[in-house]
């Protein structure tokens, strides 16, 4: 068992250039099972926090993924629901169950966070590619500039909750990362503080929600990548304003990747766990 979960990670990890392989040791192997057992084994409404903003909207890593996620966990009879801010919020909403945060300070968003949760009463909470804030209070993006007029304190929903966390990021500066804190001292980011009970490490963010796919479709004994298109999942984004998040453009890539290289890791994965 240890060995194929050992072999998704390898897959996810692949194409590495940010650093995550360096902090990999910090992370115990078989991370996209247990990510994919918290899920399974805590059925209801799952809160998916999506959403990085990148020069007045948002980047393609994370929303791909959480789309991707919704769309299992719709199939397997769970209740999605998306949690972000403004822009991404206004464009999911049309089309999924979403929740808008509103971008407030620290201490204004306590009082909105806690109702949501009284309100949503989630069985598990994932945060996919969503800015950490640092421990100075600010948030920062892969460059190290200052992007906190831009986002919602999505943190609070980790801190306060009391049901399971995943998160999953890529560079080191996500909701989740202060998991491994100590370790991403050797990185050049400012780093994330909020932890989480499961932290998805991955080249690119969508991979690792991919990842935790491949773990779920074996302990289902079903091929849950069948229940979404990648390609029309990206398509859908870039025509609401997505862009890439290392480019700026706005284009059907992720995190500089060309979409084809997304696809390999998806076929990878499938022929593992089929295998």
């Amino acid at each position: 068992m240890m060995i194929t979960e050992s072999l998704i990670e390898d897959i996810i990890l692949s194409h590495g250039t940010r650093g995550m392989d360096r902090i990999r040791a910090a992370v115990p192997v078989g991370y996209c099972e247990r990510a994919a057992d918290l899920i399974l084994k805590n059925k209801g409404r799952v809160l998916i926090g999506t959403g990085f903003p990148v020069g007045g909207s948002f980047e393609t890593d994370g929303p791909i993924g959480a789309i991707a996620l919704y769309r299992v966990l719709a199939g397997l009879g769970d209740e999605p629901i998306f949690g972000c801010a403004p822009p991404i919020s206004k464009v999911l909403a049309g089309d999924f169950r979403t929740l808008e945060i509103p971008i407030l300070s620290w201490e204004a968003s306590v009082p909105v966070v806690e109702s949501a949760l009284a309100d949503i009463r989630p069985s598990v909470i994932v945060s996919i590619e969503r800015p950490g804030v640092s421990d100075d209070g600010r948030y920062y993006n892969m460059r190290g500039k200052d992007i906190s007029d831009f986002l919602a304190k999505f943190d609070l929903f980790f801190n306060l909750c009391n049901c399971p966390t995943i998160g999953v990021g890529d560079g080191g500066n996500e909701i989740g990362m202060g998991s491994v804190l100590a370790e991403l001292a050797k990185l050049p980011i400012i780093p994330s503080v909020t932890p989480c009970d499961e932290l998805v490490i991955a080249t690119v963010s969508n991979w690792g929600v991919y990842g935790i796919i491949a773990a779920m479709s074996r302990k289902v004994h079903q091929d849950l990548f069948s229940l979404f298109d990648p390609v029309e999942i990206v398509q859908y984004l870039v025509d609401r304003g997505a862009v890439d998040g290392k480019t700026g453009a706005a284009d059907c890539t992720e995190d500089g990747f060309s979409l084809a290289v997304g696809l390999s890791i998806i076929t990878r994965l499938r022929e593992l766990v089929s295998a």
